[in-house]
């Protein structure tokens, strides 16, 4: 058995102990904490409200949120943003009192400060650098197989110097990289755009991967997964590559798996990392028990198919996790609409479909948008926040993130709630031993509805559109 099996089982045992001794009795907590945000008009901005006391009648309410401990599901590794290379382009050029209250807001847990508790970074560039580049760029012509010359380069300026700020502030923080391109020489078009990867530099690419997490690791990052290629079937981005399913499970079977675990790697690898319109891809790679032995999930976009495409790749292959990794929001943002999307489709949607991690697309960019690469990169990429010199704006990304990653904390494990019309919900049990219930209101008019937890209920009215997070 792994080791992160072993925990993760002890983890659930401490909870199902817990809930024995939980049961019939009165919740941890004598009311009920709830945050808000009324997304139709913004009057209320993920803001605490006065705590809801328990009751033991619903006479005003016509539908009930049943919340079952004892049913309990996969275990939570955080939610957050991809920290792209423009972001950190924009904060560190802040004044560094201003950059360490934001961090402190973005990471840390204490009053209103939103807790983001995972990160996912490009490996390399991605298009919302101000130009591609890979850690092994060489003249036209030349080669370096043995990774020689291998460097993390232009991360060194902005990226690095971020991620060990936030790691001072929370440093349990886990970190996922994803490559856009691999170095121009391994393609068979020698251009950081689209082609494919040679397999005579299978071996090359691997030690590539190997060297980064050891790269970073010495600068005191650890980097807790990889993805094998962000969006292994849209080639036109800038950078980018295309991967079919069969090429990228041979490099994991006969290259990257076998080259982590000669280096004593512990880093997961995850495959995938696209759309939900295609839960064939990574269910075809991990039919292959060579293949699946060195995988530890999949990831998932949702810019194609619906959400449930995890809960089939969960059915085919319950032993593996799943991940949500990446899902943006475009300029100009609207939080009447982005928001209670958002919260269905992920925070909600692909939680109760098994997945660990919820991540947006992306922390911060410019007013302009700005950087981003040129052939392909998004130039209509709204960020988290925006970042105008010191100034800051908080854009509806920023508000989903924080309804569950302040106090769906890592750890946690999701439990069962019933699915109620008109109520979006997802429940879990955190580290602390509460309670933590998201709903959404997507109708159109105000609803009023009980939240039953054992022998304990409590009342609670939602504006339409409004989005809660309940804490007991």
């Amino acid at each position: 058995m792994m080791v992160s099996e072993a925990l993760e089982k002890l983890n659930i045992l401490f909870f199902a102990a817990l809930a024995l001794l939980s049961t019939g009795c009165s919740p941890s907590r004598p009311e009920v904490e709830n945050w808000l945000t009324n997304t139709r008009n913004g009057s209320v901005l993920f803001e605490k409200q006065l705590p809801i006391p328990w009751d033991a009648s619903n006479d005003v309410a016509t539908v009930t949120i049943e919340i079952d401990s004892n049913q309990r599901y996969q275990t939570i590794d955080g939610f957050g943003f991809t920290l792209t290379g423009g972001s950190a382009y924009h904060l560190i050029r802040m004044s560094p009192d201003v950059r360490a209250a934001l961090l402190k807001e973005l990471f840390d847990t204490e009053g209103t400060h939103i807790g983001v508790s995972y990160l996912r970074v490009s490996i390399g560039a991605s298009d919302l650098n101000v130009y591609p580049f890979s850690y092994n760029d060489l003249p036209h012509g030349e080669t370096d197989p043995d990774m020689a010359r291998f460097d993390l380069g232009p991360d060194r300026d902005d990226v690095i110097p971020i991620l060990k700020e936030i790691l001072a502030i929370y440093p349990e923080l886990k970190i996922m990289g994803s490559p856009w391109s691999p170095p121009k020489w391994m393609k068979t078009n020698n251009d950081t755009r689209g082609g494919s990867l040679r397999p005579i530099y299978y071996p090359a690419y691997a030690k590539y991967f190997v060297r980064y997490i050891e790269e970073m690791q010495a600068e005191g990052i650890h980097i807790d997964a990889v993805t094998v290629q962000n969006e292994p079937l849209h080639p036109g981005n800038n950078p980018s590559l295309l991967m079919l399913a069969d090429e990228m499970g041979d490099f994991v079977k006969n290259h990257l798996g076998p080259a982590f675990e000669q280096a004593g790697i512990t880093t997961k690898i995850i495959i995938y990392d696209h759309n939900c319109d295609r839960p064939d891809y990574p269910i075809s790679i991990l039919d292959d028990p060579e293949a699946k032995k060195y995988i530890t999930g999949s990831a998932f976009h949702l810019y194609g198919g619906t959400i449930d495409a995890l809960s089939a790749v969960h059915e085919r292959h319950p032993d593996k996790e799943l991940h949500f990794t990446e899902q943006w929001i475009g300029a100009p943002g609207d939080l009447s609409t982005d928001m209670p999307y958002h919260i269905k489709h992920l925070t909600i949607g692909a939680t109760r479909n098994w997945s660990r991690t919820v991540l947006e697309w992306n922390l911060a960019n410019g007013p302009d948008h700005q950087p981003h690469t040129d052939r392909g990169g998004c130039d209509r990429c709204l960020g988290g926040i925006t970042i105008a010199g010191n100034s800051v704006t908080r854009n509806p990304a920023y508000y989903v993130v924080a309804h569950a990653a302040k106090f769906v904390r890592p750890g946690s494990i999701r439990i069962a709630s019933n699915e109620v019309e008109g109520l979006p919900n997802v429940a879990f049990r955190t580290p602390a031993g509460n309670t933590a219930l998201i709903v959404l209101n997507e109708g159109n008019v105000s609803q009023t509805f009980s939240v039953k937890n054992g022998k304990k209920q409590f009342n609670a009215t939602l504006q339409q559109g409004a989005v809660a997070t309940y804490i007991f």
